[in-house]
């Protein structure tokens, strides 16, 4: 019994034993055809230990006896002179090369766990962050909302107390960052996107509605695209919530904020936010979209930003599968969400030019043709409290 269980978990070295047997005994009968089966009993060691590599004692006895039965079939076959000579040094030769390769082998072998090993090490620390971030954002999350509602309460009796404000502020202020580190530490699990087709083209300009009302800059509205996209329309909104929300922070009044969108010429397409603000510093350019990078610490602090936003472009484009840049312009920053979403035409028609009109909330509205007769709206809009964006 214990031997058929030997041979059912060593079923590989039995046959290659057997093999090994069949090669010596031919040698035996043909030795002049004798250089056929030693090749392949060193060829057929070679794949034996590919499959199951053995341990460095393993090895060496196995090499030795198989090196010792050779010898004895070459001494056993009455070979002489140069002959006899050339096939013994012949022998040690291979066991050496196969020493070496198996050696090489192991070495490789070991290099290969250790990185493994340290892949599943970092693969589990930052699930523990993941999962530290998501329990800590939840738990923070209660006593910042009873927070606020107290000091609601407090504001209704103490109407324009300006420490009520401040505090108010902070804490929407946290919850923002709460909700983004939410979002954050979903990125990249199964489920954090929930793709359907969307109408580009009433999507961003629903987009481009919210923010023109948020500060007095010189709004600008460019679609080159026409279709239907097939995104998470929440994911995307975020990203790009964020990106304006970095243009207006960077920005001044009259300062150009302008949200585009056109194919890249490679099937997918490019959506853009680009400012005439400040821009970014040079050095900050490689890093900008890692996480609690800020590229102005003083006037982030200063207008309330916490070196998420970016990070949480970063994230929406990689689950999206594709990527974001930046670049910096003559005057001001270009920030790309760059999405491999092939654009399907709703029908062959041009789209309806926007029409003109007032903006809602905004102090005036122009619009004229432009490409794929959508055109390029720019508003100069009233200024509001960005802290409602």
């Amino acid at each position: 019994m214990r031997a058929i269980g030997w041979l059912r978990r060593n079923w590989l070295e039995a046959g290659w034993v057997a093999f090994a047997a069949a090669n010596l005994a031919f040698m035996l009968a043909e030795p002049g055809l004798f250089r056929v089966p030693f090749f392949l009993l060193w060829i057929s060691l070679v794949l034996v230990y590919g499959f199951r590599p053995w341990s460095r004692r393993q090895t060496l006895l196995v090499v030795a006896a198989m090196s010792a039965a050779v010898v004895g079939v070459v001494l056993m076959d009455g070979f002489e002179g140069d002959e006899l000579s050339g096939k013994l040094v012949a022998v040690p030769l291979f066991a050496v090369l196969f020493a070496a390769m198996a050696w090489h082998a192991r070495r490789r072998a070991a290099e290969l766990e250790q990185v493994e090993a340290v892949a599943e090490m970092r693969a589990s620390l930052l699930e523990r962050q993941r999962q530290f971030v998501t329990d800590a954002s939840h738990e923070l999350r209660t006593p910042v909302t009873i927070a606020r509602g107290h000091l609601e309460l407090l504001q209704r009796e103490r109407p324009g107390a300006p420490e009520l404000e401040v505090a108010l502020d902070e804490l929407r202020r946290m919850d923002g960052i709460l909700e983004r580190l939410l979002l954050l530490a979903r990125a990249g699990q199964p489920g954090f996107l929930a793709p359907r087709a969307i109408d580009i083209e009433a999507f961003l300009g629903d987009v481009f509605l919210r923010w023109s009302e948020v500060a007095e800059r010189t709004w600008r509205l460019r679609v080159d695209l026409v279709g239907l996209l097939v995104v998470d329309p929440d994911a995307l909104r975020s990203a790009l919530d964020a990106l304006l929300e970095n243009a207006v922070k960077y920005t001044d009044p009259g300062d150009v904020v302008e949200l585009a969108a056109y194919a890249d010429g490679s099937g997918g397409f490019v959506i853009e936010v680009s400012d005439s603000g400040a821009g970014v510093p040079p050095e900050a350019l490689p890093h900008i979209f890692d996480r609690w990078t800020r590229a102005d610490g003083a006037r982030t602090r200063e207008r309330g930003g916490a070196g998420l936003g970016l990070a949480i472009v970063a994230a929406v484009a990689r689950a999206h599968g594709g990527r974001c840049s930046v670049k910096a312009l003559e005057r001001g920053t270009a920030f790309r969400l760059h999405l491999p979403v092939r654009i399907a035409p709703e029908n062959a028609s041009s789209p309806t030019p926007a029409a003109e009109g007032e903006l809602a909330g905004a102090g005036r509205a122009d619009a004229f043709g432009g490409q794929d007769g959508l055109g390029t709206m720019v508003a100069a809009v009233g200024e509001s409290d960005l802290s409602g964006a």
